[in-house]
């Protein structure tokens, strides 16, 4: 393994009661690149990570993470990482400098104040040091989470659905400090259900009821898909939703979403998507045909995933 890999994983599998959560899953992840998992509730993503960087242990499979074997050395890996959870662990009675000096005395940081001065000062939570960490919005709490979580200047940085509930701007602000982190060589692993935090990400993994459907840039899964999408649009919303279902139970469509008012109709082979689409077109609707979305692509392999808890 070279030091430009910080993740290098063959074959993890992980089951709880019996049931696989993660099947067979083989990945390298590079360092600096921020990585994102996709995929239906209850899919396994978070399993996946945290099997990863070692927090927890596959039943079968083999790998490294920062070079360490995540089996035998997780020890060694734990302190390199920092955990970022979808709900907010940190001290609600405490102030925002409180808790990140805390953070840094549990870690042992030499100098915990003048950390968590710099944490405030790079966060933009100046103003706010004096103020208890409950009163914060989901916003500001998120970023004093992503202070504390970076704190110890982590090798990995782990954060799952980190910006649940919060708003479009907090959301654009913690991305942007994320690809900063990034670019002086931290590794995100990040898991979300928003598309455009989705295409923020170097590389990407749809994992689907614990299977690795698809993994690579953005750019590289939507062309790999093979889909083929038409915008539908029409002023008559109950006809558009009756044309939706009925396009839903025809050969060769093999993808049917609403947006707003339109619909987005796609299929994997031109062909047949063409001759399946084409007695609908003398129906008053107007037809475009568009690049796939990564939404057309994640509905579709949602369509086509097995449930492995049927």
């Amino acid at each position: 393994m070279t030091s430009e890999i910080v993740i290098d994983v063959h074959g993890l599998t992980k089951k709880f009661d019996g049931r696989a959560v993660v099947r067979d899953l083989s990945m390298q992840v590079k360092r600096g690149t921020i990585y994102g998992f996709l995929g239906p509730n209850g899919s396994g993503k978070t399993t996946t990570i945290r099997m990863l960087c070692g927090l927890l242990t596959p039943d079968e499979g083999t790998g490294t993470c920062l070079g360490f074997d995540i089996r035998t050395e997780t020890d060694k890996i734990k302190p390199r990482v920092g955990y970022m959870t979808q709900r907010f662990s940190l001290y609600e009675d405490l102030s925002v400098r409180e808790n990140l000096e805390f953070i840094g005395r549990i870690y042992g940081l030499a100098r915990p104040r003048e950390a968590a001065r710099a944490a405030i000062e790079r966060l933009g939570l100046k103003g706010r040091e004096d103020q208890l960490a409950h009163e914060l919005s989901g916003g500001w709490k998120q970023r004093l989470a992503l202070g504390a979580c970076t704190l110890p200047s982590p090798q990995l940085l782990l954060l799952d659905e980190p910006t649940a509930g919060v708003d479009p701007k907090a959301r654009r602000d913690f991305w942007n400090e994320i690809h900063a982190l990034a670019a002086e060589g931290l590794t995100v692993l990040v898991s979300t259900h928003y598309m455009d935090e989705a295409e923020r990400c170097h590389e990407i993994a749809y994992i689907a009821y614990g299977e690795l459907m698809v993994h690579g840039t953005v750019e590289h899964v939507i062309e790999g898909s093979h889909l083929s999408t038409y915008i539908v649009s029409g002023t008559d919303g109950h006809a558009l939703a009756a044309l939706a279902d009925e396009l839903a139970h025809t050969p060769g469509i093999d993808m049917v979403a609403p947006f707003g008012t339109s619909l987005h109709v796609s299929g994997r082979d031109r062909a047949k998507l063409d001759a399946a689409i084409a007695p609908f077109h003398s129906e008053g609707f107007d037809w475009k045909p568009s690049h796939p979305s990564l939404e057309d692509v994640f509905i579709d392999l949602m369509g086509r995933a097995r449930d492995n808890f049927q």
